[in-house]
């Protein structure tokens, strides 16, 4: 049985691993928990990646508590909003594809942990990616906003994945929905995890490469 240790950078990353994630990874004999980045020390607040120098030292702290070879760690940050002391963020910047720019930003946060247990995670570009893979499952959510739902999913059918939503300040995936139902920005925590649930990992797989790449890594971790 592996032991996997999830660094997440909010509540919405931390309720989806607990509802969804740690009893599918279990049917891979894999014990999953999770945890999010703690943004200030003294009041033991925790959630937003507010910088790297906090998520570093979590992440640090925690290979250094679980010591075991059976042990592995992983982050759920989002491209979006990344803090810019992030390793090798400026030289990234410079690559326009999505993919290849967080290839490298995750490659580079393996290289600055510099631990063979640890296999970094940055979602394209929030969390909120996922649940646009089937806006239309919002309805449930949200009855009253059937014609802004629709909008929203005419938009979405725009890309030939959720993923490549962008990074704009106002076109970011949460935004995006925030847009056309506000209620949505104080309900996400629990909604949106929800919503994933509903639409299903499989068929969010099947749009979203790179979190079915990460997702296919943590399944092999005990082989």
């Amino acid at each position: 049985m592996i032991r996997l240790h999830i660094i997440a950078e909010g509540q919405t990353e931390e309720e989806f691993v607990n509802s969804i994630l740690i009893e599918h990874l279990l049917n891979f004999n894999v014990l999953t928990d999770v945890h999010c980045v703690t943004t200030n020390q003294k009041q033991k607040k925790r959630g937003g990646l507010v910088s790297y120098e906090k998520a570093k030292k979590d992440i640090m702290l925690w290979l250094k508590q679980e010591k075991g070879k059976d042990s592995r760690f992983t982050t759920m940050f989002d491209l979006y909003a990344l803090p810019n002391e992030f390793p090798n963020y400026q030289e990234a910047q410079k690559e326009t594809d999505p993919y290849g720019k967080v290839e490298q930003l995750e490659t580079a946060l393996k290289n600055d942990i510099n631990d063979y247990r640890f296999l970094p995670y940055i979602q394209i570009h929030e969390f909120e990616a996922l649940v646009l893979t089937d806006p239309t499952k919002l309805i449930e959510s949200f009855p009253n906003a059937k014609t802004e739902v629709e909008k929203l999913t005419e938009i979405c059918q725009q890309f030939s994945s959720s993923e490549l939503i962008n990074e704009g300040e106002n076109s970011a995936p949460s935004k995006r929905i925030i847009n056309f139902i506000p209620s949505y920005e104080g309900a996400k925590v629990s909604v949106a995890p929800l919503i994933v649930g509903k639409i299903g990992l499989d068929n969010i797989r099947g749009k979203c490469p790179h979190f079915n790449q990460w997702l296919t890594q943590l399944e092999n971790l005990s082989e």
